[in-house]
């Protein structure tokens, strides 16, 4: 699924909102969890899993191609942790959620 997927989605569900107020709904959702992550927030999002920033130290790496040792620098990364019951879910294990209002 891809971000234009799921905007169609939320605007499939909720075909009172334009195209474009669920695009920005989607954005705003995005931004806010970016900027969570930016500040080292970590993000928890109940029946999926959650979003915390891993700290990697620097390093020293080898270039695959040449055999080169090659230095690497410290960097933060984005790290998702399946939730159990989105684990569950996938493996057809847990019942889904009735969906509300249908």
């Amino acid at each position: 699924m891809t971000k234009r997927d799921l905007i169609d989605e939320v605007n499939r569900r909720f075909p009172h909102l334009s195209h474009r107020d669920a695009e920005v709904i989607i954005n705003a959702i995005f931004d806010s969890m970016v900027d969570a992550m930016r500040r080292g927030e970590r993000i928890e999002i109940r029946g999926l899993g959650s979003f915390v920033v891993k700290h990697r130290r620097a390093r020293e790496g080898r270039n695959p191609k040449s055999g080169e040792v090659v230095s690497v620098a410290a960097k933060k990364v984005p790290f998702f942790k399946v939730g159990k019951d989105l684990r569950l879910r996938v493996d057809g294990k847990a019942p889904l959620l009735e969906e509300e209002g249908e």
